[in-house]
């Protein structure tokens, strides 16, 4: 019996196939000297053989069993290695993506488990098993899928979203919150720890917020090109939605309607990021003090700040300066 089932596609993102298994590998060798359970895992593909990833890079496999019954393992999908709206419903229209979304269906009518990361969150989609559950993606894609899945709650500024059989995570290297998430899950943390210091795994942020990029949304979107321009040349008076939308001659409702269309945001978190951004760049690239960076930005006291910070990386504020300034 298996814990762990590497799920690997032809073209897949190799990074993400590598972490998950070198982390499965550090966690089995460590867990014997430390008179802990050890995990039992395997690499498989549809039909077993060599895989090639991205990159000219390939990986040997196993055929994945057709018996789930027994199967009780957690399989894991890193990122596909898709980067746009195209590209993913174009592999979402291959062979491939529809048998393993027959099987990821099969197994967790078994009692499975699946997980999924980045792209390879369409996958799930696509096999039809995330209607009506909370889950997040790569946030660049986060509209995407939300327009793809309206019954599913996408939440992009989640690392990590679990949703009682369905586990997912965020862009290309939250595929290393993703495997922490699992082996604490079934080994407990003291794996993890051991895991996390032998690779040198530390000060994960909590969520993928403070890596997201406004602008990238607005690429080729005139509009929202326009809002994001206007609500960084304003700080740190920015104007209020109202405001903002009377400027662009429209309703509020519109106005949030094309944000969210647009980024998967409202107007006010839209806002929020910006705000945090410049915060962020400030604090890496500055000596001033959080109270300071607050005025700078916007807000009427570091208390506001602060809270936003814990909010974005999970930290309290003394560790979460610590932790804006290395990123």
């Amino acid at each position: 019996m298996f814990d762990f089932t590497i799920i690997v596609l032809t073209g897949q993102y190799p990074t993400g196939v590598s972490i998950t298994r070198d982390m499965l590998m550090c966690a089995e060798v460590m867990a014997p000297s430390m008179g802990l359970l050890t995990p039992r895992w395997r690499i498989c593909s549809l039909n077993g053989g060599t895989i090639r990833l991205q990159g000219g890079l390939s990986i040997d496999t196993s055929p994945l069993p057709l018996e789930y019954q027994n199967d009780r393992s957690t399989w894991i999908m890193s990122g596909l290695g898709l980067n746009n709206a195209r590209d993913v419903k174009q592999r979402l229209q291959d062979e491939d993506i529809a048998h393993i979304g027959k099987q990821i269906v099969s197994h967790i009518q078994a009692g499975g488990k699946v997980a999924a990361a980045c792209s390879a969150v369409f996958a799930l989609h696509a096999a039809g098993v995330l209607e009506g559950r909370s889950a997040t993606t790569t946030w660049w894609l986060a509209p995407l899928l939300q327009s793809l899945e309206p019954n599913c709650k996408v939440d992009a500024d989640r690392m990590v979203c679990a949703d009682g059989p369905i586990i997912t995570s965020g862009a290309a290297l939250a595929q290393t919150d993703l495997v922490i998430h699992l082996l604490r899950e079934k080994f407990g943390n003291e794996l993890v720890s051991a895991v996390s210091r032998m690779l040198l795994i530390d000060n994960r942020v909590a969520q993928q917020a403070s890596f997201i990029v406004p602008e990238f949304f607005a690429r080729g979107d005139e509009l929202l090109s326009r809002i994001i321009e206007r609500i960084e040349q304003s700080i740190p008076n920015v104007p209020s939605v109202e405001k903002l939308a009377i400027e662009l001659c429209m309703t509020e409702r519109t106005l949030l309607r094309h944000v969210q269309r647009a980024t998967g945001k409202s107007t006010t978190a839209l806002i929020q990021s910006i705000r945090f951004r410049r915060a962020r760049t400030m604090l890496e690239n500055s000596r001033l003090t959080i109270e300071q960076v607050a005025e700078a930005v916007g807000y009427g006291d570091a208390t506001a700040l602060r809270k936003m910070i814990k909010k974005i990386t999970g930290a309290n504020p003394r560790r979460a300066y610590k932790t804006i300034t290395h990123l």
